[in-house]
């Protein structure tokens, strides 16, 4: 098992370019389950959940290549032959639940393994289930899978769910797609990568409009063409490297992507008084830039469904506003299990005070190198931006949590001047 070494202390300045989003390559992916022709979809990540779906897709008789060296996957939709995502797979990667809309629209039926994943909290299906319910499909869990049948086919029909779930308003938006007649999606999420799946769908002749407000709206077509797409980039990615540079007393650039996509963050970051700037792709390759200009202020954050300020992010907020003067408040509404890394961020020396869903951060703390372990994918980046930040070494265990949104971050702190490498444990 792989973990990661860190000798803190090293200021960070540079530019790092930002990979294609997690969480929108995973459901793009899924989408090609669609379209019986052949999908191109480019800049995806090179991650652990990748090849995941990767194999999830393979199990569904699709034939997928994965041309690494330009960060292209092709997908060939005319061999899906099962409509079974499999235990062993689905476990790994909560993501999976993602094939019951696209299966139920081709196939009519689908059978998909209850999804696991980072266990930050329950994070149930039910609203899946409901909107996917109200386009005529019918449901029972069995063994611990999904079992799905559309004997009627999918009807257009409108979906209300009752919290604005980036998961259910993906598979409600891809089952629709092929569904008979119109569909609306209301309290639907609003999140760029919602955004960045419709464009994806629409590129294979789905008709969609609404996206990126609480409304969308679909009218349902016979078939679907082949998708040619490049995937958005990642915002968390994004946000991550430009904590790392402030809490390095640095200065990073992230290149590829604009202000537009990281909103909250950026807004909280000038609030704290960082100097942030940013070029938009109009002026050529877009890029955000943070710059530690002086003593940063505490902050009071909530995270919230988009536009609020994402769950995603919280854990590296956390481990910034450690080395910042003053209390922070933070209050977590998302999930109900993500302060898991409060008590490692502590055993490098953060004052941390948690109570039910707030947690309270006392800076500047000085960090001091130790062994730790990573509980979930964005609680392993708080514990490198910690460690960036501590004096002497520190050990970050189970870092293949890191692996499943990350592409090769230690390289890309490297090209930014941290000492970090990672080793294999014996």
């Amino acid at each position: 098992m792989d973990l990661l070494r860190i000798i803190g202390g090293k200021t960070l300045s540079g530019s790092v370019e930002i990979s294609g989003a997690k969480n929108a390559a995973l459901p793009i992916l899924f989408a090609a389950i669609l379209s019986e022709k052949k999908s191109v979809i480019r800049n995806i990540p090179l991650l652990a959940d990748i090849n995941t779906t990767l194999r999830v897709l393979d199990a569904l008789g699709l034939k997928t290549l994965f041309k690494l060296e330009n960060h292209t996957i092709e997908i060939d939709g005319s061999t899906l032959s099962s409509i079974e995502a499999p235990y062993d797979l689905v476990r790994t990667m909560r993501a999976s639940v993602l094939v019951l809309g696209p299966l139920l629209a081709r196939k009519g039926e689908a059978k998909v393994s209850l999804p696991g994943g980072c266990a930050i909290g329950a994070r149930p299906v039910d609203f899946h289930l409901t909107a996917l319910e109200k386009l005529g499909a019918q449901f029972k869990i069995e063994g611990g899978y999904i079992e799905g049948a559309a004997p009627k086919g999918l009807k257009g029909a409108l979906m209300t769910l009752p919290f604005p779930s980036v998961g259910a308003t993906e598979n409600a938006l891809m089952a629709a797609v092929l569904a008979q007649g119109d569909s609306e999606i209301q309290n639907a999420a609003c999140e760029p990568e919602i955004v960045d799946l419709a464009q994806a769908l629409r590129s294979m002749g789905a008709l969609i409009e609404g996206e990126g407000t609480s409304t969308i709206r679909i009218r349902g077509v016979p078939h679907l063409n082949g998708m040619n797409h490049s995937v958005a980039p990642d915002r968390v990615e994004a946000a991550t490297f430009l904590c790392a540079g402030l809490i390095t007393r640095g200065k990073v650039t992230t290149t590829g992507i604009d202000e537009s996509f990281l909103g909250s963050a950026l807004d909280l970051l000038r609030q704290a008084g960082a100097k942030i700037t940013g070029t938009s792709a109009t002026a050529g390759t877009p890029s955000v830039t943070a710059e530690w200009a002086g003593e940063l202020k505490p902050l009071e954050i909530a995270t919230a469904p988009f536009p609020g300020f994402p769950t995603d992010m919280q854990a590296q907020f956390m481990a910034l506003l450690s080395q910042v003067k003053g209390t922070s408040h933070i209050t977590e509404t998302i999930f109900e299990n993500r302060f898991m890394h409060v008590p490692e961020l502590i055993r490098l020396g953060a004052k941390i005070t948690v109570k039910g869903n707030e947690a309270w951060v006392e800076g500047p703390a000085p960090l001091s190198g130790a062994t730790v372990m990573a509980t979930d994918l964005r609680a392993s980046a708080s514990l490198i931006l910690a460690g960036l930040a501590a004096r002497g070494e520190t050990t970050i265990r189970r870092i293949y949590h890191l692996d499943r949104g990350y592409e090769h971050i230690e390289q890309k702190l490297s090209h930014l001047g941290a000492e970090i490498r990672r080793e294999f444990e014996k």
